[in-house]
């Protein structure tokens, strides 16, 4: 088996890649596409699930034929995918109804508000850990079958079937054979019960989703289908599905309670793990599935930010600023600091621990003297000053203080705001050599479904520390920084509302 590599499909928010890991865990190939964003009115986000299909289809063997490798060379295949994304398709035919719904998406936002009036915010967050949020599948899928069908005809006959993106992309490479999500997706949808690890039927009949059209939930890492042979020129077990938040703590090797990361990629995902213990949800944040392993289930709390590395991709494409999101951190490096320009980036409200669905995007504190270097510091400490409300939220919330953090995805390569992550939290910032972490704790938990990695100890060893960085500011200057910040979030909110 040595001879062999464990596949790993990325699912993401703007791009779908496919990396190859050898027994070491290191990277060997990777390939990586992106595709469209659908944006049919101000906050709602939509994806077309065939070109997510076949984006990482192409991916998956572009890396095949690159690498002159066959079916026989991968010992298995591990999904990790955007969470919360809503798609909705034909049983028979595959095709689906709609496009989905993205979970940046607010299209659901009055629906749940009327949720939270109505009394039900206490019930949902005592069985899911959750909080009411158009973030979460569950008004999703309400929301489409309201469009398309209505009155339920078709999905109460199974003739319409629901999947997260892992949950689509099992389906699709199995040829329609399994149908199944994991259970750390599963706990994203706000219908999973944590008590009773099965859908919740008082949820489903809130939300009017007919059971047979939902997937069955599995482990985390376990061999669930083979793809089929025309796909690959051969079958391949499919053997980890995890959500991405969840995949890149098992890739961090985060397998102790305590331990924590930050993931820097479309947004930004703080993820404590609390073992087979579940903390509740306060101070706005989330208890949530981390994995599953034959029968343990391990928990985690965590906090979300929805817009992270989407304000530099704003200033490329929205602003276009920049040519390349690659130049952000040169442009940033040009000024010793923001100028006071602070830039708070709501453009789909504020996930934790505001839960504002009504915030908007404010950029506050310009003067003449403002340059396009301001700007571009104030989006990278963004990011920042989002995960130290994240990291004070848990402190508070688990009672296990940090004193290190790790950290990874696209932003993390950013040494400038990695520096200043560490300034603001006042504690030990680690980022690892391989950086695709997300797609290694997918690689991982398939590698150990198929004996290609013996334990989690064996991975734990190969975890390797690329750059480590030292708290330097002040607690003064730490003070007065971030409270700028909440000031400025402070006006950001339910702006919407007033419009």
């Amino acid at each position: 088996m040595s001879d062999q590599f464990i596949l790993a499909f990325d699912a993401g928010t703007t791009s779908c890649r496919a990396i190859l890991f050898d027994q070491s865990g290191q990277v060997r190939g990777i390939e990586q596409q992106e595709f469209e964003q659908i944006y049919p009115e101000p906050g709602h986000v939509e994806h077309d699930p065939v070109a997510i299909w076949d984006t990482q289809l192409q991916v998956v063997q572009q890396l095949l034929e690159n690498k002159s490798l066959s079916s026989t060379d991968i010992a298995a295949i591990g999904i990790t995918n955007q969470r919360e994304t809503v798609v909705l398709w034909e049983a028979e035919s595959g095709a689906p109804i709609a496009n989905a719904i993205v979970w940046q998406s607010r299209i659901t936002a009055p629906r749940c508000d009327q949720l939270k009036a109505d009394g039900y915010s206490e019930m949902v967050r005592e069985k899911t850990g959750l909080v009411i949020d158009a973030y979460f599948s569950a008004s999703k899928i309400e929301y489409l079958l309201d469009q398309k069908d209505p009155d339920r005809t078709r999905a109460k006959a199974g003739e319409i079937l629901f999947g997260t993106v892992d949950c689509y992309l099992l389906w699709k490479l199995t040829g329609g054979d399994v149908h199944a999500t994991d259970v750390s997706n599963a706990s994203r949808t706000m219908l999973y019960n944590l008590d009773e690890r099965d859908w919740d039927d008082e949820l489903l009949d809130l939300f009017k989703i007919p059971r047979a059209m939902m997937p069955k939930i599995v482990p985390s890492s376990g061999v669930m289908g083979q793809t089929f042979e025309s796909l690959f020129g051969g079958k391949i077990p499919i053997a980890s599905l995890i959500g991405d938040q969840q995949a890149a703590t098992f890739g961090q090797c985060c397998f102790e309670p305590g331990a924590a990361k930050n993931t820097y990629g479309t947004g930004c995902f703080m993820l404590l793990n609390t073992g087979s213990k579940r903390v509740a949800s306060l101070k706005g944040l989330l208890t949530t599935v981390a994995w599953q392993i034959g029968d343990e289930v391990t928990y985690c709390l965590e906090g979300s930010v929805f817009i992270a590395g989407a304000i530099v991709q704003w200033l490329r494409d929205g602003l276009e600023m920049i040519e390349s999101s690659d130049e952000i951190e040169k442009l940033a490096k040009e000024v010793p600091d923001s100028g006071g320009v602070v830039i708070v980036p709501a453009f789909v409200g504020l996930g934790a621990p505001y839960w504002n669905q009504d915030a908007r995007g404010l950029i506050i504190g310009l003067t003449r003297g403002t340059k396009r270097e301001h700007l571009a510091r104030a989006a990278l400490d963004s990011m920042a000053y989002q995960s130290y409300d994240l990291l004070h939220a848990m402190n508070e919330a688990s009672g296990l203080p940090l004193t290190e953090l790790k950290v990874d995805g696209g932003a993390s390569v950013n040494d400038l705001m990695m520096q200043f992550q560490a300034d603001l939290l006042d504690v030990t910032v680690r980022r690892p050599k391989v950086a695709e972490t997300t797609a290694l704790g997918a690689a991982y938990l398939a590698g150990l479904a198929v004996g290609f990695w013996e334990s989690q100890d064996q991975l734990a060893a190969l975890w390797e520390l690329d750059a480590e960085f030292q708290p330097q500011m002040g607690a003064a200057e730490r003070e007065r920084l971030t409270t700028q910040w909440h000031r400025a979030v402070e006006r950001s909110l339910d702006w919407n509302q007033s419009s």
